[in-house]
């Protein structure tokens, strides 16, 4: 088909936006409508995917197969292994990918796919459980299956009826479904999501401890509680810190003094110089456990509006420097 050279006079503007409203309402409506069907059959779907000790082998042709790749990934994120299949390639030697431990979820919207009913035979003969999602609940492969969700639409979005739109739409959302109720079903919990996504930012948010990130040895500005003010200001400035750790003769935290601690000092009028730090540090710091996890420090950083934190072991002694800088540029706020 040529491109049209000037489409102005096909659409105005209102009139693009109107379809698009409208497919959202037609793909919002063919999910909303699944709602209503999930019940006995998608528990024993569930079921089966709990039970499952290999993997769900996913499997569609066409718009199917890419919702499928989508299903795959989504069931292995989540806790449930999968793969995809793609069913041409299963005719040609791939179906040795499915082992009598698995379950395949096979995706075919009018039930009739050709290259899934050749691939059928194969499956029945391996005894593995078979759910299927599509829009023909009497249809050769629903018959065949041991599960059948009906994801059928009463129209596409697509303005001829044609391309798969909304079908494609409750399709993913009833995979989504699944794999959601499964990883729930299984307790998973936000530590096992962040292993499964060790680069992404989830991963770091969740993995991430405090230790990863404190800022140690001669990054840590530290003081005796007999020094001046002004060796709290040499030793942040030696470390480039934005706050610095008061400690006893035992080596224990006692104090901490930080930019807002000198302000408020100027204030009183204290000779920053030559007053003792014991007469402009904080004396009861906020503290943090250096097993603790990052996103841990943060809330507590956030709730008390402080930026740095000490870092402390099971004496009380301090053993790092936590700023919200470093939090900041791993990605965790």
């Amino acid at each position: 088909m040529k491109p049209l050279e000037n489409t102005a006079d096909l659409f105005d503007i209102d009139g693009i936006c109107n379809l698009a409203r409208e497919v959202f309402q037609i793909e919002a409506e063919a999910i909303r409508q699944l709602a209503e069907r999930v019940g006995a059959e998608f528990e024993r779907a569930v079921q089966i995917l709990l039970k499952c000790k290999g993997h769900v082998v996913v499997t569609g042709m066409g718009k199917s197969g890419a919702i499928g790749r989508k299903i795959a990934a989504t069931l292995s994120s989540t806790g449930t292994p999968a793969l995809f299949l793609h069913p041409a390639e299963g005719v040609h030697g791939d179906l040795g990918a499915i082992t009598p431990n698995d379950v395949v979820l096979a995706l075919s919207y009018s039930g009739e796919t050709d290259e899934l009913l050749a691939i059928l035979p194969a499956i029945k003969r391996l005894g593995v459980p078979l759910i299927v999602l599509t829009g023909n609940t009497n249809s050769t492969l629903a018959k065949a299956a041991d599960v059948v969700l009906d994801v059928s639409v009463k129209r596409e979005a697509c303005p001829l009826n044609l391309a798969p739109t909304a079908s494609a739409a409750a399709m993913l959302a009833m995979g989504d479904a699944l794999a959601l109720a499964a990883m729930k079903a299984r307790r998973f919990t936000p530590e096992d999501f962040a292993r499964l996504h060790p680069a992404g930012t989830l991963g770091r948010r969740l993995l991430l401890k405090v230790k990863d990130l404190m800022r140690t040895g001669e990054r840590m500005a530290r003081v005796h509680y007999s020094e001046p003010t002004k060796a709290a200001f040499a030793a942040i400035t030696k470390a480039r810190a934005g706050a610095c750790v008061v400690v006893d003769d035992e080596g224990k935290l006692c104090g901490i003094v930080t930019d807002g601690d000198l302000r408020r000092a100027l204030l009183r009028d204290v000779n920053l110089f030559h007053a003792p730090v014991t007469e402009v540090m904080t004396k009861t710091p906020k503290v943090i456990h250096p097993e603790a996890l990052a996103t841990e420090a943060l809330r507590l950083m956030q709730t008390h509006q402080i930026d740095d934190l000490p870092v402390v072991d099971e004496d009380g002694r301090p053993i790092g420097m936590l700023d919200v800088q470093d939090l900041l540029q791993a990605g965790i706020v």
